[in-house]
């Protein structure tokens, strides 16, 4: 055997027994290194699948931000509320649109760069090992044909030198020369050397593409480590460019003062906002149509002591009266009509009641309460008892009703006869009058009682209504003089 065998950390299948044809396959070895190669292959491969996986989610993300800038493409809606400049919300939306067209640019570029740039280095490397499969596979396969076809040859001559020394003991030593042993085993000796140096060769030819792995690997790991590079700077520099881009996006909101956009919008539209210096409307100041119309001003106004329709209860409640023109006498709690809607809690239509002449502070309206309250339904007609501050004060709302009453129905008269009046007329007439009295006083329902004689008017203005108060007011007067 050859003396390069020293010191080489060979596999068992490389390392040949001291027999003539080892059982050992040669290949086994070969086998291995092939499938090494086999391995570092597909290593590449996972690496060429994940960059092309890489390549394709920036050409989804490309996609991805376009529909992302459509959500923002339109113009602002009521966008004239905003400053158009640059500085407000609509600059800050602007700036977005531009960085994410950029960032639909950067991953378009990514792709590109990715497919042009990285997966060719990998590819390349690719090639290499296949290469290099083929090239340890085919040169390991001719070693190994040429090491069996010299086997073979041997073991031809190894049989046949044991068939003639068979023969040589069964022949008695008589043989021809070409099948002589002595001439077979030199032939052996000569085929088994053909047969070991085609090992030697084979086994030199292994060592040599063992050795060769070690700088092989190297190169792949350097092509793998260049084309994570080339990954990193790409892929990695357009993440980098994202993260630019988000932060200038950010930069661009937080550059708008808080009051950027309500100063310009002042500005734009202060015609149509409201002056706070102007002084705040008042009720007092508002004029409204029909304000002052005729029907509305009361003939009286003013608070009275009124006893309650509940015999149960003691005392009087104070309450705000008005007289209107349209003939009722209207109960509400106060003469507030800020804090709650006044609705009348008694209203009586004056016409329809039978109202009697004051006596001092006093007087009395016997009628119905038609303001279909809760109370009204329940009282029906009563007489309601009043009390005003002063006398003075009740006959001026005794003579307010009197005309506000006066306008329908007949007129009462309950003061007696002059002194001056003689005679059976004058007896007759008096009789008559206070038999009159007397029966308006037993069914009288509508009217005035205890007072002079009212005037029936058609149309009474709040001015000739006062007007004519005054001038019963002053008759009335006369007449008591006369009598005294």
């Amino acid at each position: 055997m050859s003396g390069d065998t020293q010191a080489l950390p060979l596999r068992q299948g490389t390392t040949f027994s001291e027999e003539a044809v080892p059982e050992i396959d040669p290949t086994t070895t070969a086998g291995l290194l092939a499938e090494r190669l086999q391995a570092w292959k597909h290593a590449v491969v996972y690496l060429e699948d994940y960059v092309g996986a890489v390549e394709k989610v920036h050409k989804a993300h490309a996609r991805e931000y376009e529909r992302l800038l459509k959500t923002i493409s339109h113009p602002l809606k009521e966008g004239a509320h905003f400053d158009q400049g640059l500085g407000g919300v609509a600059g800050f939306f602007e700036n977005m649109r531009v960085n994410t067209q950029a960032m639909i640019n950067s991953n378009a570029e990514t792709e590109k760069t990715l497919k042009g740039s990285v997966l060719p280095i990998l590819e390349r490397l690719h090639k290499e090992i296949k290469a290099k499969h083929k090239e340890v596979t085919h040169g390991v396969e001719k070693g190994a044909k040429e090491i069996d076809k010299a086997r073979n040859n041997t073991q031809k001559h190894i049989e046949l030198l044991g068939q003639h020394t068979a023969a040589f003991e069964s022949a008695g030593g008589k043989m021809t020369p070409s099948d002589d042993p002595y001439v077979i085993q030199r032939g052996v000796l000569h085929r088994l050397n053909k047969q070991v140096v085609e090992e030697n060769n084979h086994r030199n030819d292994l060592i040599n593409i063992q050795d060769s792995f070690k700088g092989f690997e190297a190169h792949v790991i350097q092509v793998v480590q260049q084309a994570m590079d080339a990954l990193n700077q790409v892929a990695g520099g357009q993440a980098e460019k994202t993260r630019a881009l988000y932060t200038d996006m950010l930069g661009a909101a937080q550059q708008i003062p808080g009051d950027f956009e309500w100063k310009g919008f002042v500005a734009r539209e202060g015609h149509r906002l409201v002056d706070p210096n102007d002084p705040p409307r008042n009720v007092d100041a508002i004029v409204f149509p029909n304000q002052d119309h005729n029907s509305t001003k009361p003939l009286i106004e003013g608070s009275l002591e009124r006893k309650s329709r509940n015999k149960l209860s003691w005392g009087t409640q104070s309450g705000y009266y008005v007289v209107t023109p349209s003939k009722y006498l209207h109960e509400f709690k106060d003469d507030d009509n800020l804090r709650h809607d006044p609705k009348p809690e008694l209203s009586i239509y004056l016409p329809d009641a039978v109202i009697g002449a004051p006596s001092g502070e006093k007087f009395h309206i016997k009628g119905k309460d038609k303001s279909k309250s809760f109370s009204s339904k329940l009282a029906g007609t009563s007489e309601l008892n009043f009390k005003a501050h002063s006398a003075a004060e009740a006959q001026k709302w005794f003579d307010a009703i009197r005309i506000a009453a006066g306008a329908t129905g007949p007129a009462y008269e309950s003061q007696p006869p002059s002194p001056d009046a003689s005679g059976p007329s004058s007896t007759s007439d008096a009789g008559s009058k206070v038999g009159k009295i007397d029966t308006a006083h037993q069914g009288q329902d509508v009217g005035i009682t205890g007072g002079d004689t009212v005037s029936s008017p058609t149309a009474i203005s709040p001015t000739a209504t006062r007007q004519n108060t005054l001038k019963d007011t002053a008759t009335a007067e006369e007449k008591k003089a006369t009598v005294a």
